[in-house]
């Protein structure tokens, strides 16, 4: 599922597909993510529709790139 706005485009992606679409993580990092995601600050990259729970793709890649800015300091 592709969403297109003017700011930045991105892809919302089911966790259960996340594996069609990325190696890593595997599904039960991702969903251990999506457990803590209040302690690890992974709720930004995650929409909630009813039961279904989407990864919203570049705040993956932002939140990634956000850890590793501050764990490589």
């Amino acid at each position: 599922m592709t969403i297109q706005n003017s700011e930045n485009p991105t892809r919302f992606i089911p966790v259960p597909n996340w594996h069609k679409h990325h190696e890593w993580p595997p599904l039960g990092g991702l969903r251990s993510l999506i457990f803590n995601s209040r302690q690890n600050g992974f709720d930004k990259v995650i929409k909630r529709v009813g039961r279904r729970v989407l990864i919203d793709e570049a705040a993956f890649f932002a939140w990634v790139n956000e850890k590793n800015a501050v764990e490589g300091k």
